[in-house]
């Protein structure tokens, strides 16, 4: 009788070490069936294993720097020095001044974290909104460019809100940002905020300002 020679795959058990050592990369680092994918990283929502360290994600945007600016600064009159100095007592007078608000981004783009400033301006334009379909555009326009992990200005929200707006998605309201907004709004006065006061940024305008007044 004559021999059948096999030439279908060897099975693993019986697969020799060359063998072994000449499969590929890419076939090597199939996971294994009892092997769980890493599934929330090919996903918009987000765990904690997710995040990365601020320093991360600002060199990350650095290197993928988008020119789309949704909000072009504001117009408003040149500040007064009476102005320039409010801003200095506290935060929340520095954001209610549309000029403030415009050098304090311009501040945040030279840190390369100015997606904390339009993300917060997003979500004050949403919750102006009242038309249902608008909402549920400007929520998921608003969740590609800051919510998700995938994209280049991802704010920097614990899993907890990320969480609360995933459940929200479905039937998103005005104020389905509401806790975001906040986590920033906190992260730009606790980290950014007094960076700005002690910048060139900040000591021009005080500088010019100043001259401006005496002159006058």
């Amino acid at each position: 009788m004559m021999d059948i020679l096999y030439t279908g795959p060897v099975p693993a058990d019986r697969e020799s070490p060359m063998t072994r050592s000449e499969t590929s990369p890419s076939r090597a680092q199939h996971p294994s069936p009892t092997q769980k994918p890493n599934t929330c990283c090919f996903c918009w929502c987000c765990c904690c294993s997710c995040s990365w360290s601020e320093d991360d994600r600002r060199g990350r945007r650095k290197a993928q720097e988008t020119k789309l600016e949704p909000f072009p600064c504001e117009t408003c009159p040149k500040p007064t020095i009476e102005e320039i100095k409010l801003w200095a007592q506290s935060f929340d007078k520095l954001m209610k001044n549309p000029a403030g608000r415009n050098k304090f981004r311009e501040f945040l783009r030279t840190e390369y974290s100015e997606e904390n400033m339009l993300f917060w301006l997003a979500c004050e334009d949403l919750k102006k909104e009242i038309n249902k379909s608008d909402i549920e555009e400007k929520t998921r326009l608003i969740y590609e460019d800051y919510i998700s992990i995938l994209s280049p200005k991802e704010v920097s929200l614990d899993s907890r809100v990320r969480e609360v707006i995933n459940r929200r998605l479905q039937d998103p309201t005005p104020h389905i940002f509401e806790d975001a907004q906040l986590q920033i709004y906190t992260l730009m006065h606790r980290d950014s905020y007094p960076r700005f006061l002690n910048s060139s940024v900040y000591r021009s305008l005080v500088q010019g300002g100043s001259r401006s007044s005496s002159e006058s």
